[in-house]
């Protein structure tokens, strides 16, 4: 029996800018506090599922939904539409700002990754206009974005909601490249099993 009488299972992903603090810190305000926005918001209109924003966390947005889940191949499509929509955008900046000398550094510093996470008993509450959510998965999803992957920008899927699909129902080579397993150990959580697959190929 859940603890919070309004706890809902909820899906739960995270697309996480990665290399923010090295961007902060080498390129300068001007390009900094255009740049970092204008991505944030790129993942937040690519958001097609009708996800809603639970928190913009300075370098990634924390989505979440309730209800039904949407189908593997869906959830899996949004994914690869937050990341190439990311990279389009950076495309854009770079053409907008090519006379800035540290724009080059955007995509060699700036990189996306998305993990994705399932919990069954999800509280919120209302914090001003937005919704805070609580519960162990929420720590869960947060710390999954440390993890042993070796490459910096992919999609990772954690067994709990790899669990909420019928096998035949799930497609694990994806045409760009393949699920992989693995797992990491946390404290207070112990090991969360999940899969993963590099996202580079689509940019490349």
């Amino acid at each position: 029996m859940s603890k919070n009488p309004n706890a809902k299972p909820t899906l739960l992903c995270i697309p996480d800018i990665s290399g923010f603090t090295q961007f902060m810190s080498d390129a300068d305000y001007e390009l900094t506090a255009v740049v970092i926005p204008s991505l944030l918001n790129k993942i937040i209109y690519s958001n097609k599922l009708n996800l809603q924003v639970s928190e913009i966390e300075g370098d990634a947005v924390f989505f979440y939904k309730t209800g039904p889940l949407p189908s593997f191949k869906d959830l899996v499509e949004q994914c690869r539409t937050f990341y190439t929509e990311f990279y389009a955008e950076i495309k854009r900046l770079k053409n907008q700002y090519k006379d800035h000398e540290q724009v080059k550094t955007i995509p060699e510093i700036l990189g996306l990754k998305i993990v994705v996470h399932y919990g069954k008993e999800i509280g919120s509450v209302q914090i001003g206009k937005n919704i805070k959510l609580l519960g162990e998965d929420v720590i869960i999803v947060h710390r999954l974005l440390k993890n042993h992957i070796s490459q910096n920008e992919y999609l990772l899927l954690s067994k709990d909601i790899m669990d909420q699909y019928k096998e035949e129902t799930i497609e694990r080579n994806f045409g760009w490249g393949e699920l992989k397993e693995g797992d990491d150990k946390y404290k207070h959580i112990g090991i969360v099993n999940y899969s993963y697959i590099d996202l580079q190929p689509l940019v490349d």
